[in-house]
Parts: C-alpha cells; structure tokens; sequence
C-alpha cells in the first residue's frame, strides 16, 4: 500500500515512517501536494561489484573509434 505525506510529517515522524518501510510499506514524500521523494526498503545489490574482464570477448571496438575528427579538434582548439 502506498502512502502519501508531507515533508512536515516525515521529518517529526521519520523513525515511524522507517518502521512502517521494514515492514512492506512505500512512502511518497511530497511537498505542498506533490511528490517528491520516495521512501522504500534499502536493498544491497551484488551486481554493484565489478569484476575486471568479465565483458572479455562480447565485443571489440572498431578501429575508427580511435581516429581523430578534424572538426572536433577543431573545436575543441576554439577554432
């Protein structure tokens, strides 16, 4: 179920809210009648871990990636 309060109510109200959040519930949190934020469980993803060379193989760059554009150089020169 979803709730919707205002910045007044979540900040005296926080440690309620973050019980009523462990629990299943997620919370809208707006300002004058419009979201803003959204307060929901904190979940810790193994994905975020990078593991050197596990894309090793699934794709080569092209060698006209490392050609350089005049007209960027230029550019970039203010030119």
């Amino acid at each position: 179920m979803k709730n919707i309060v205002n910045i007044h109510e979540a900040k005296t109200q926080l440690s309620k809210l973050l019980s009523r959040v462990e629990k299943g519930e997620k919370i809208i949190i707006a300002n004058r009648g419009k979201p803003v934020a959204f307060l929901s469980p904190y979940i810790e993803s193994s994905s975020n871990q990078r593991t050197p060379g596990r894309l090793k193989g699934k794709f080569t760059v092209p060698e006209s990636f490392y050609q350089c554009d005049e007209e960027i150089i230029k550019l970039f020169e203010g030119q």
